[in-house]
């Protein structure tokens, strides 16, 4: 199955796993929640995935590469107790707690998460020494006498033997106690969290035309090459890195991520390309609505994967406005709700400081000390969250943002004067701040749309435009609510076309019979 299906699979496990009954008791006990095993090339993003996982289920994560572990890690260290038997004293083997173990529950001490998930990364490749104790482990849930906590779930990840020489094969006993989850790759599922995580568009277009190169694992006289959707997204990194220093990629640094070298190669011939397209279609002008005759011409009469990639860096540009005005606004809602919290906690502190008739006066005064207060709580909420893994890398932004813009407040509200009202007129200027970056990302979209016609008229690169446009996360949203009419009629074309297309094959095929 593809990594989309394989992470809805162990969500519903985790579900099913942590379900309790009317005594509070697991419906389905410690002793029979088989572990997961996720078997799968290297980097297609098992481990990743756990962190997604944990973090849409509100549970905690702990990570180990068990191959970074010797035994006595692993199940602790030998020490000596003394046990009395038939009245007679003995000396014992006991062992101390396994560093695994130790960390499960200081996560739990230091979230307060009673409930997670213990992640243990490539399993099925440790050593000679080790491997009888990921057996118990796998089988009885215990590193050494030490047993995992209620309410963790064990989901170990391993390669299969054609990628790692170190691989050892689990005996038929262990597999039966495992629930065995096969992960291959797949772009069209990597494609939507690409688009999400705003992985480089010339990543993407390339890809949409060369999908064989998404993930390549060959063995040559030379070794092994590779691409992987890791390197990718590493890449994609560095990439845009480079471009803000103003510095320029070619093969020498793509093969270090992407260490095939006829992939690494034909990349970056078309990066090369990539940049070309934008300096000689000023797509950026383009969608601030200056649109060139001799770049229209010059857009009809190019190749097709000169076309698409003009198609796609249209919608790059888009989809970076409509990023950046829905993480605008999720911040703006963020700092709302604090602002209403503090609204609240003045109310209250003047209702215990002060009559009836004063607690209006006293909220337009907006005491510091309420501000200060409402910020160390915050900051609290947001530290707690980032312990426990549950803030994604946008929400960690979103809550520095706001705690950034609480700390402005305070150094700048006014010593004097109705300063409540002062935090609104600012909080307003935000706003209508965020409505004219939504009027202009609208607007670059109609731009793109009078392009695009006016270069290809209502061919099929609208359709590919289109097509993008309803498959990418940021696009979508916007989208709800942005109201553009010919996103919405050629969306109906296509819709008729598609029931068309339909109709006629199915015509065809009573035809035959």
């Amino acid at each position: 199955m593809n990594i989309k299906r394989a992470k809805k699979e162990i969500k519903d496990t985790i579900e099913a796993y942590l379900l309790k009954d009317e005594y509070g008791e697991y419906v389905i006990p410690q002793i029979r929640q088989r572990p997961v095993l996720l078997l799968g090339a290297p980097g297609i993003g098992k481990t990743q995935i756990m962190e997604q996982v944990a973090r849409e289920c509100e549970i905690g994560l702990v990570s180990y590469t068990i191959t970074h572990h010797t035994r006595q890690s692993a199940i602790g260290l030998p020490s000596i107790a003394k046990q009395t038997f038939d009245g007679k004293e003995y000396a014992v083997t006991e062992y101390t707690m396994s560093e695994i173990v130790a960390s499960v529950y200081r996560k739990m001490e230091a979230t307060g998460l009673r409930e997670g998930i213990l992640f243990i990364d490539e399993i099925n490749c440790v050593s000679e020494t080790l491997a009888p104790a990921m057996l118990q482990f796998l089988q009885c849930k215990t590193f050494g006498s030490h047993e995992i906590p209620q309410g963790w779930i064990i989901v170990a990840a391993g390669n299969p033997p054609e990628y790692n020489k170190s691989v050892r094969e689990f005996d038929m006993v262990t597999m039966d106690r495992v629930k065995k989850i096969e992960v291959e790759p797949d772009y069209t599922v990597w494609k939507e969290y690409a688009q999400k995580e705003q992985i480089h568009p010339a990543i993407l277009t390339y890809l949409d035309t060369h999908p064989a190169s998404f993930y390549k694992m060959e063995t040559t006289v030379d070794g092994r090459s590779f691409a992987t959707p890791r390197g990718w997204e590493d890449l994609s990194t560095m990439l845009r890195v480079y471009e803000t220093l103003g510095k320029e990629m070619d093969r020498e640094v793509v093969v270090q991520y992407i260490q095939h070298e006829m992939v690494a190669k034909d990349f970056a011939n078309y990066l090369e390309l990539y940049h070309k397209y934008q300096l000689d279609y000023q797509l950026e002008a383009v969608l601030s609505g200056h649109i060139d005759e001799i770049l229209l011409k010059k857009a009809a009469h190019a190749s097709f994967d000169e076309r698409l990639s003009v198609i796609n860096l249209l919608l790059a540009g888009c989809r970076e406005s409509f990023a950046d005005q829905l993480r605008s606004e999720e911040a703006n809602q963020l700092l709302f709700e604090q602002l209403t919290l503090l609204k609240d906690d003045l109310q209250q502190s003047a209702a215990r400081n002060y009559s009836s008739d004063r607690i209006s006066g006293y909220v337009s005064e907006c005491n510091s000390d309420c501000l200060a207060d409402r910020i160390a709580a915050f900051d609290d909420e947001y530290e707690k969250k980032k312990a426990a893994g549950l803030l994604s890398r946008e929400d960690d932004r979103k809550y520095r943002s706001v705690i950034r813009d609480l700390e402005s407040f305070k150094k700048e509200i006014p010593a004097s004067g109705n300063a409540w009202s002062w935090i609104k007129e600012h909080f307003n200027i935000r706003q209508d701040a965020l409505e004219e970056s939504y009027s202009t990302a609208a607007s670059q979209l109609e731009h793109a749309f009078d392009f695009i016609e006016a270069a290809y008229g209502s061919g099929q690169e609208i359709v590919i435009f289109i097509t993008n446009l309803n498959s990418d996360y940021y696009c979508v949203r916007f989208l709800q609510q942005y109201d553009c009419e010919r996103y919405y009629r050629y969306n109906k074309e296509l819709l008729l076309d598609e029931r068309s297309r339909s109709i006629e094959a199915r015509l065809d095929e009573l035809n035959l019979l």
